[in-house]
């Protein structure tokens, strides 16, 4: 647990310990290391008198790191001033700003840096940022080519590296193509890097970002350990006091994916769990988008309250239109109702606004489900088939892929897939699925039991 030129130990040690005298102590708390299940009083020492401290704990950081956009720099031959660098700077700013919780500096700000050759140390200490997103440009015969990258400034580590190409117009007439791809890479390449960090870094250390990035990635593996340990970083930070409604909303959707999963071994407990965390996350914030799209997922997934559901889900897209989460929940419920072609048009609106999504396997699957409500079965497979390949372990994409492939007359390999769901999901019944899905009283859930019925799901 300790920084470079630290020492911590344990309560035994610092007993043996007289403050001032024989040290300087700081007590860090109840402390989680890995390989030891309960955690452990920790206090870091250091001789006596002031001193300085490396790697202290921040316990009441705000959530996100920030990050630097540098006007781009111009390799034109005829120098044009680096007007389409400040442009694209600008314009990526403003995506940035709607598309993540990333926190920007301000433009006005990242100019003073245009055209510099400062270093990311300079960069990260004069503007207070951890990242920096900054590269050069070539304009020729009405093509614009630009080479970008991502980095850290702390450690100066280049984290993402891209080479981009589009036509002049459309960079000048802000056509959104070019600019989403940076975008979307950014936010792939910045969580990333939070979820190494949350996996490699004692608790105490974190950030409050890095927990909750840490946490709603392990969540979505929905691999058994993985899964707990997103519960115990979710937890981390709320204890820590951090007032903010995303810890506790990502915190009740995680008790809505213990349920999905047939892990919860006592549903209505989880049920209840789940409402209480998006009613103390909408206490805190009543207009934040993500809490009110969770609050519509525990509506329906768990209380079978549709109406409140789509209340929520339209309460959540008018705080933030680009929500694609959102619209994904929302298409789902569509798809329950068996209103196919709205649900297809909002889902696909889901993943166009989320291309590059860290969990897009979770997209992908709730698509499927929304092709299959409208009868496009080729469409759902695809997609269910998609979300297999990049996770094996969701039960729904493979409750999906069932209905797909049977009603395509793939019959042998919905048996198959229905041995895979059994095996993941070993007490899944017909009769125990049309009890908790919303689905249950329309047409597709109709459909859905009697294709499992068929495909070997037991009654």
């Amino acid at each position: 647990m300790a920084g470079p030129g630290e020492i911590v130990v344990s309560q035994h040690v610092r007993d043996g310990l007289t403050p001032s005298l024989d040290a300087e102590v700081e007590d860090l708390g109840d402390c989680y290391v890995r390989g030891i299940p309960q955690p452990v009083r920790a206090y870091r020492v250091g001789p006596p008198g002031p001193q300085p401290r490396a790697g202290s704990a921040l316990w009441f950081d705000e959530m996100a790191p920030s990050i630097a956009v540098v006007p781009f720099t111009s390799r034109n031959l005829c120098n044009d001033n680096g007007v389409v660098g400040e442009i694209l700077a600008e314009e990526i700013i403003r995506r940035l700003s709607h598309w993540s919780d990333l926190k920007l500096v301000s433009r006005l700000s990242t100019t003073a840096f245009s055209g510099r050759n400062a270093s990311l140390e300079e960069i990260g200490a004069h503007l207070s940022a951890d990242y920096v997103l900054s590269g050069a440009y070539r304009v020729g015969d009405g093509h614009f080519k630009l080479d970008v990258e991502l980095a850290e400034t702390k450690s100066g580590r280049i984290l993402w590296v891209e080479r981009l190409e589009d036509r002049l117009a459309a960079i000048v007439s802000g056509e959104q193509e070019l600019i989403g791809r940076l975008v979307a890479g950014v936010d792939t390449a910045v969580t990333s890097r939070e979820l190494q960090r949350s996996r490699t870094q004692p608790l105490p250390t974190l950030k409050a970002y890095t927990l909750l990035m840490g946490a709603v990635n392990l969540m979505h593996r929905l691999s058994l350990p993985d899964f707990g340990e997103a519960h115990l970083l979710l937890q981390t930070l709320i204890d820590r006091g951090v007032r903010h409604p995303l810890p506790v909303a990502w915190l009740g959707n995680w008790h809505v994916l213990r349920v999905s999963q047939g892990w919860s071994e006592d549903p209505q407990r989880d049920t209840y769990l789940a409402s209480e965390c998006t009613k103390r996350a909408l206490d805190m914030d009543p207009d934040n988008s993500l809490a009110l799209a969770v609050n519509g997922f525990v509506h329906i997934n768990l209380l079978k309250k549709i109406d409140l559901a789509e209340n929520s889900y339209e309460r959540a897209l008018a705080a933030n239109p680009s929500n694609a989460f959102a619209w994904l929940l929302k298409g789902t419920l569509h798809a329950f109702k068996s209103e196919g072609e709205q649900a297809v048009e909002h889902t696909e609106r889901a993943l166009a606004l989320s291309p590059l999504d860290p969990h897009r396997y979770f997209y992908d699957s709730l698509a499927a489900t929304a092709a299959a409500a409208a009868g496009k079965y080729g469409r759902a497979l695809e997609l269910a088939q998609r979300s297999f390949k990049a996770n094996r372990k969701h039960t729904s994409t493979l409750r999906v892929m069932t209905v797909a492939q049977w009603l395509l007359g793939q019959h042998d390999d919905a048996h198959k897939t229905v041995q895979e769901l059994l095996r993941l999901q070993p007490t899944m019944t017909v009769s125990g699925w049309l009890k908790g899905s919303p689905a249950a009283s329309y047409e597709i859930g109709r459909q859905a039991a009697e294709v499992f019925r068929r495909a070997g799901v037991p009654e």
